[in-house]
């Protein structure tokens, strides 16, 4: 299994968003910077997480992008939601349904998967990740 680098970068930009404090605006290039991608690149990630109401963005000489209200409810899952979407890792080929055997061992793989990442709040990795953000 593997998520595109976009939700890499989304995880890493929330994680740095949160440990600069959550209520200061950084600019783009400086989030670009931080993590050696480039700023159109990474506006595209933060216009994601902003449909997803979970960053606001501000305009003009200061401007830039802050965290929304109770970002600290977030998990790894939201993250993961905002930039893949909702829909499941595998689809059979074969229109076999439910019954599926193959089917039903990849949904109980992903719903467990969906789980653990749903479990792991992106506060609780500030502090593992502070020293390295």
């Amino acid at each position: 299994m593997k998520y595109s680098k976009a939700t890499d970068y989304a995880l890493h930009t929330m994680l740095f968003l949160m440990a600069a404090t959550p209520d200061k605006t950084i600019g783009v290039h400086q989030l670009a910077e931080k993590q050696g991608v480039s700023p159109t690149y990474l506006s595209k990630i933060l216009t994601k997480l902003a449909k997803a109401d979970m960053i606001e963005s501000a305009s003009g000489a200061h401007g830039g992008y802050k965290l929304k209200q109770k970002w600290d409810e977030l998990s790894l899952l939201d993250i993961v939601h905002a930039i893949e979407g909702t829909s499941s890792l595998f689809d059979c080929s074969f229109d076999h349904g439910p019954e599926c055997p193959i089917q039903q061992v990849v949904e109980i793989a992903e719903a467990k998967m969906e789980q653990h990442l749903r479990e792991h709040m992106l506060v609780t990795l500030i502090i593992k990740m502070k020293d390295k953000l």
